[in-house]
């Protein structure tokens, strides 16, 4: 038997363009047998500018930090140990319109981080790499990505199944063999449609902790999930 795990889903309301909230995301992912989910909503000036909850731009950082963290346990609470949640991060950062997924994050880095989305991607990927986690670039040849130097990075998604962008995923591949970089697959959920549930990876055990998932990322003893639920 094979455990799926989710790496790249954002839920309403804290990610403004998710559409799904914690209760339906749990069942739907049960039906479609996954074991477990690494929730990364979006970290951006974006989040703090959401139309379901006005301008939070104005909180204080620790503020700002209760109300993404809220949407972990918010979810975590909907899976009533029905399905593992994780917790990861998708960042967007002021200086340029790439998104960077981080695993193996924790809540008192995010909270120690108070210019996280300011600094340069150099000094972002410095400190989440001295930390022990990993530093990935999300969907790096969409439109409007652009691809940053290699050595800044743990790993890049080569395989993203968000239906309603182009993610380019096979020159993502490309590019992760060429460099040596750890490639990851992810549905980039954002509601529940067809096609939502297109990403993952395959393991020979539930992932059930951020420690377990950064060495089976590193390991690299897993199976992606492409093209609906098929492993390749």
């Amino acid at each position: 038997m094979k455990f799926k795990t989710e790496l790249h889903l954002h839920s309403a309301p804290v990610s403004a363009c998710g559409h799904s909230y914690p209760d339906e995301i749990v069942q739907a992912y049960l039906e479609h047998g996954y074991h477990t989910i690494v929730l990364t909503n979006h970290f951006s000036r974006f989040t703090f500018k959401n139309k379901r909850m006005g301008d939070l731009s104005a909180l204080p950082w620790q503020e700002k930090v209760d109300y993404y963290m809220q949407g972990y346990h918010d979810l975590k609470k909907a899976a009533e140990g029905k399905i593992n949640i994780l917790f990861g991060c998708e960042l967007r950062s002021n200086i340029d319109e790439n998104d960077y997924l981080i695993y193996g994050l924790d809540e008192a880095f995010l909270r120690r981080m108070t210019d996280f989305y300011d600094m340069p991607t150099k000094d972002v990927s410095a400190s989440i790499r001295e930390a022990g986690f990993l530093f990935l670039q999300a969907h790096p040849f969409r439109d409007n990505m652009m691809m940053v130097n290699p050595s800044l990075l743990d790993g890049i998604e080569i395989f993203n199944g968000n239906p309603q962008q182009d993610s380019r995923n096979d020159i993502a591949r490309i590019w992760a063999e060429r460099f040596g970089l750890i490639a990851t697959s992810g549905s980039d959920f954002h509601k529940v449609v067809d096609g939502a549930f297109a990403g993952g990876i395959l393991t020979d055990e539930p992932i059930t902790s951020n420690e377990q998932l950064l060495e089976i990322l590193r390991s690299g003893n897993f199976e992606m999930i492409k093209d609906n639920d098929k492993p390749q």
